[in-house]
Parts: C-alpha cells; sequence; structure tokens
C-alpha cells in the first residue's frame, strides 16, 4: 500500500528566496514530491532559472516579487490564483545576512553598526515575513487551510559565539556577527507564535524551522572555529533541511502549530 502521510503532490507550494542556496533546494525538495512549486525571488531572469533548475523549470512557476512591498506580494497572489489556485504551503526563506567576508561598515563593534544596516534587514527578514503571512496567510485563512513556514536561525536562539570570527581580528580586521541577523531571527519566533493561535480556527498551521549554518565555501579558519561547537562536527550540507520542509508541509505535522523546529547539528544542546 502506498504511504501517503508526507505527501505533498498537487499542493501549491510558494518558497520565497527562491533562488538561494537553500530555497533552490526547497524548490526542488517539493517539485520532486509533485508539489505545484512557486518560486519567488526579488529577480528571477531566465539564465539564473535555467542554472539552477534545468529542465525542472518546466514544472515550476517563477514569480519576481519583493517581499517588503504588499503590493508586490498581492500582485504576484492574484497570477499564482490565476495559475494554481490559493497556495497551500508557504515556506517564508528570503532572507539577509552578513556572513564572514562581509564589508567592515557591517561588521564593526555594535557601538557604531549602521542604522540603515539594521533598518534594510529587518525590513527583509521580519517585515518581509510578516507582509508574506498577511497576504499568502490572509488567502490560506479565507481558504480554511494550509501550512506556513518560517525560517529562522540558531542565531535567533543563542548569541553568536564571536570567539569564532577571532581569525578575523588576528588580520587586523574588525569583525563581529552583527546585531540585526539575531534580533531579526528571535522575532520569527514569536511572530510564529502569534499566527499560530491566531489562525489555529482557521485550519492554518504556523511553525518555524531553525537552522544552523550551512556548508558554502567557508574559509578554512571559520569553519575551524564553528564546527567543534557542533556536536555532530560539521556544518549542514545545502540538502538536509528538506526533509523538515516535507514534514511540516504534509498532513505527517497536522497537529503541530506554533512549535519552533531545530535542525542544528547539536549546536545549542551544549
Amino acid at each position: 500500500m502506498s504511504d501517503t502521510l508526507f505527501s505533498v503532490e498537487g499542493k501549491v507550494a510558494v518558497v520565497t528566496g527562491g533562488l538561494g542556496q537553500l530555497g533552490r533546494q526547497f524548490c526542488l525538495s517539493l517539485v520532486a514530491r509533485k508539489a505545484r512549486v512557486v518560486c519567488m525571488d526579488r529577480r528571477t531572469p531566465a539564465e539564473l532559472v535555467e542554472m539552477k533548475f534545468g529542465a525542472l523549470a518546466e514544472k515550476m512557476m517563477f514569480i519576481e516579487a519583493d517581499v517588503t512591498k504588499r503590493e508586490s506580494l498581492e500582485d504576484a497572489l492574484k497570477a499564482i490564483e490565476a495559475k494554481f489556485g490559493t497556495p497551500e504551503i508557504l515556506v517564508n526563506n528570503a532572507g539577509l545576512d552578513s556572513p564572514p567576508g562581509a564589508p567592515a561598515s557591517e561588521t564593526g563593534p555594535f557601538e557604531e553598526y549602521p542604522e540603515s544596516s539594521w533598518d534594510k534587514v529587518m525590513e527583509v527578514n521580519l517585515k518581509g515575513v510578516f507582509l508574506c503571512c498577511q497576504v499568502f496567510g490572509g488567502a490560506m485563512a479565507k481558504a480554511s487551510r494550509g501550512s506556513i513556514i518560517n525560517i529562522s536561525s540558531i542565531y535567533g536562539v543563542v548569541s553568536p559565539d564571536q570567539r569564532i570570527y577571532e581569525f578575523r581580528r588576528k588580520e587586523g580586521v574588525a569583525f563581529n556577527k552583527p546585531v540585526a541577523y539575531s534580533a531579526s531571527k528571535s522575532g520569527i519566533l514569536n511572530l510564529t507564535r502569534y499566527l499560530a493561535t491566531y489562525w489555529a480556527p482557521k485550519g492554518v498551521r504556523v511553525n518555524t524551522l531553525t537552522f544552523a549554518g550551512v556548508a558554502n565555501n567557508q574559509p578554512a579558519e571559520f569553519l575551524a572555529g564553528y564546527e567543534p561547537k557542533v556536536p555532530l562536527g560539521r556544518m549542514a550540507r545545502e540538502d538536509e533541511y528538506n526533509g523538515a520542509i516535507i514534514f511540516l508541509s504534509s498532513d505527517a505535522s497536522s497537529y503541530m502549530t506554533g512549535s519552533n523546529m531545530i535542525l542544528d547539528g547539536g549546536f545549542t544542546a551544549w
């Protein structure tokens, strides 16, 4: 007998930041399981779509939208509903971070962190999720079903260990993991809880996925500081979060809402 517990076949799934490293993985995982996938990003040039998805792009819908602009999201929803109907899955994946190689203006002392940088990160990482939930989640609530998956980070649960970046300071570069990313990702946690309780009577489930770092050609010096803090001893592969996306998208998680599911190799267990 075929087990449909984890099935997402036929479901309309919207992934924001769908052309990014993890967004691409989520789209590929969903389309492989026959979901009707909408890859949403600020820009979806044909050459990049081809590079990221190849022939699978023909099975997907690509939408250009700005998660920080409600009108842009409303236009996207109209286009999606015209082609597929009301979304049943929303993966709020789009986000900004300051990586180890970020410019000095982003990574100096907290006391000098630019207000403009704070505003930009908050606008995408928190306001963007808020607006996507308003627009797409609101449509789900009207349809009385749906699953919203908000992507957070271990740095929204615990504070960054600035010692990991000591190698940058030894090079004579002022470096601190910036405050805005942590603050924005922690805000996701309670936005999730708020919406989970608010929309529970409407049949819309809202959960957070909290991720650790993903391998992406980081400097060896960074890995030497980061990986010993992970009980599993390494950063995540880019495909290792797909199972959680499928679980929360499917009926396998039908009694789960308002939760924070942490996938971090044990980083926050110590």
